[in-house]
């Protein structure tokens, strides 16, 4: 799926950043402001942007070897994916801002207030935007576990850590190592020196 050292480590990377963002914000009883915040979310824009090239890796996979359809469909995925980044990075870096510039959670809540009262904000930041992620990663999962270059268990994988993360935030390290088992394996699946997977590959993988 990747061809560099660090485009193979972002597979593993990013779910464990996304773990320790997890776990930082277990220990931060009041949310903000401070160092736990602050150290929290720049591990969450670590994890973010880890998963760049896991998502431009996992579409090169999917559409190897496939005709226009498929291509095109692989190259949805990842462009509604990158779209859902682009809206989680708008959102860590608004909450690293509000964190930066306030005494303490009322602040914080005041400048949150002030962000999204501006039309389109919201939705695009907050709600509908940051949904766009899980579901471009869960486009790609899917083509290729359709197509068996990845095992069916792995989309569920991801799955089972949405719900988590949507059932409570405080879940995040939960959700955060099962997206480690899902991905981690996936940085592996083209070495340089190796051929890319066929669809006849092992569905084990």
């Amino acid at each position: 799926m990747s061809n560099s050292p660090w485009q193979r480590a972002a597979f593993s990377v990013g779910p464990l950043c996304m773990t320790a963002y997890g776990l930082i914000r277990l220990t931060d009883g009041e949310h903000g402001p401070g160092l736990a915040w602050s150290s929290g979310h720049l591990f969450f824009l670590a994890a973010v942007a880890c998963f760049i090239p896991v998502v431009m890796g996992m579409r090169r996979t999917a559409a190897a070897g496939r005709g226009r359809p498929g291509r095109a469909l692989a190259g949805a995925g990842a462009v509604t994916a990158l779209l859902g980044i682009v809206c989680v990075v708008a959102q860590a870096v608004i909450d690293l801002v509000a964190g930066f510039l306030s005494e303490d959670r009322e602040a914080m809540r005041e400048i949150f207030r002030r962000v999204k009262s501006h039309a389109g904000v919201e939705p695009a930041v907050y709600t509908v935007g940051p949904l766009l992620f899980y579901v471009g990663l869960l486009l790609l999962m899917t083509q290729l576990a359709a197509l068996r270059r990845i095992g069916a268990w792995r989309p569920l994988a991801v799955v089972a850590g949405i719900v988590a993360t949507s059932v409570s935030l405080d879940l995040l390290p939960v959700a955060g190592l099962l997206f480690l088992l899902a991905f981690a394996p996936l940085g592996r699946l083209e070495e340089p020196d190796r051929r890319p997977l066929t669809a006849t590959a092992s569905p084990g993988r």
